[in-house]
């Protein structure tokens, strides 16, 4: 009898200390994979599709050669997996782009991404300021192919949704 009362205060006494151990150690938690966010799963995603294109590029550019040319190319390279129907003022064959919404959560992605992965804020070709004119440029065309008055959509969604307003503001 002695031996199953060993054997349970034994094991009761080996979880008290593995469950100490395991908030209290720290290489033990990184030996855990966490659970990625879905923002954080698709982060990872992009950076990795972003780095696969730079190095398919020929030459193959470093991330510390890395331009806002190269994100713009990037993103010219991406339509033609896009979904969105475009049509300009003239005739036209009516060519599929990726949709201004999806482009500007990509580059939100890969401009925490950059810096993440050691880039610094003030190089981050993410954030410069041709990116947001080429975004700027996207929405509007495909505004005003969609023959949706920009102003008037900004001030619909700001009084039906205030959370979706601050994506829209220039």
């Amino acid at each position: 009898m002695s031996s199953s009362n060993d054997q349970g205060e034994g094991s009761s006494s080996r979880t008290a200390s593995a469950s100490a151990d395991h908030h209290h150690n720290p290489q033990q938690q990184q030996q855990q994979p966490a659970q990625l966010s879905r923002y954080e799963s698709q982060k990872r995603r992009d950076w990795n599709t972003f780095g696969q294109y730079l190095r398919n590029q020929r030459p193959p550019v470093a991330l510390s050669q890395c331009s806002y040319n190269h994100v713009l190319d990037f993103l010219r390279y991406l339509d033609q997996f896009g979904k969105t129907k475009v049509e300009p003022a003239g005739p036209c064959t009516c060519p599929l782009r990726q949709a201004w919404g999806s482009l500007d959560a990509l580059i939100g992605r890969l401009r925490a991404a950059y810096e993440e992965n050691g880039g610094q804020p003030e190089t981050n070709p993410f954030a410069s300021g041709a990116i947001r004119v080429y975004l700027r440029e996207v929405r509007d065309s495909q505004a005003k192919a969609r023959g949706i008055p920009y102003k008037k959509k900004k001030k619909k969604k700001s009084t039906i949704n205030e959370g979706t307003s601050s994506s829209f503001q220039m």
